[in-house]
């Protein structure tokens, strides 16, 4: 196995927060070779610009954004935090759902951005054609919606103490609105603010027995399903013959035979397991799983 395929293997047995995870650090490495090393600017086009008409020119950055970082610390923590918080809701909760959320923390994360941005003074920001990246806005939201939803669940940390989810959230909650109010990285504050907000409403509506991500998900479900390759097996419909009128009864087929012997088999492995099996009845159970 070579080593590209060896790696393939990897990622293909990851979940899919771990292959998240995978593709940010990826990206990142792609960004700084691109940005950095070759002085091209092509990875713009994926980051989520503050003025309101670049944005209509690119939209799908109100997604990809999430998906980049501005320095290996920023990348570091968000990743760390989404590790966590990924197994922590995915404990109780579909993976689907925990996804949900985390795309939409971005999504709600970047609407607050652009909404501020083009509402307040440009000086708000300090920059008048700023852009934002970074996965802090899905990580707010998991956070917010762990904390609301499962307030007594805990982290351990050092591996020496536990810390509840609920008052990590509130740590970071005030500690992003005095920064945002210092004016210290404003637009990313707002973001987790927006993120923080989706967290809070999804986690509040679960309570009420609502999944607010259910509409999402069947958008995105949609829209993967064009990526999908397409199933070249055909359907072939029989017509059964009718049975003969000539007799009352019939013997059983040899198929008939057959499937009651397998089905016997299979439910002595349910009751015995299969090492209870004789090596006729192991042989038998081969064959036939070799057969249509």
């Amino acid at each position: 196995m070579t080593t590209f395929e060896s790696l393939k293997y990897r990622y293909d047995n990851l979940d899919v927060f771990g292959k998240i995870i995978t593709i940010n650090v990826i990206l990142f490495i792609v960004d700084v070779v691109l940005t950095n090393l070759l002085k091209l600017g092509i990875v713009e086009y994926f980051k989520l610009p503050s003025i309101f008409g670049n944005f209509i020119l690119q939209p799908w950055s109100l997604i990809s954004y999430g998906f980049f970082h501005n320095g290996p610390f920023h990348l570091l923590f968000n990743m760390l935090f989404l590790f966590y918080l990924s197994r922590a809701a995915s404990n109780l909760f579909r993976t689907k759902m925990v996804l949900n959320i985390y795309l939409l923390g971005i999504i709600s994360g970047g609407l607050a951005y652009l909404a501020v941005a083009n509402i307040v003074p440009t000086n708000f920001f300090g920059a008048k054609n700023g852009i934002m990246v970074g996965a802090s806005a899905g990580v707010s939201a998991l956070l917010m919606f762990i904390a609301i939803y499962m307030p007594k669940s805990e982290i351990r940390l050092f591996n020496t103490f536990n810390v509840k989810w609920m008052h990590i959230a509130i740590f970071f909650v005030v500690m992003d609105v005095f920064r945002l109010m210092l004016g210290i990285n404003q637009g990313g504050y707002v973001a987790h603010i927006g993120g923080y907000i989706l967290g809070y409403y999804y986690a509040t509506q679960l309570v009420k027995g609502k999944d607010i991500g259910v509409g999402f998900e069947r958008m995105m479900d949609s829209v993967a399903s064009w990526f999908k390759p397409k199933s070249n097996l055909k359907t072939v419909h029989r017509t059964s013959k009718a049975p003969s009128r000539t007799s009352s009864r019939s013997k059983p087929s040899d198929k008939s035979d057959k499937q009651k012997k397998i089905d016997t088999i299979l439910d002595k492995i349910s009751k015995s397991g299969y090492e209870s099996l004789s090596s006729e009845e192991k042989a038998f159970l081969f064959d036939a799983s070799k057969e249509d």
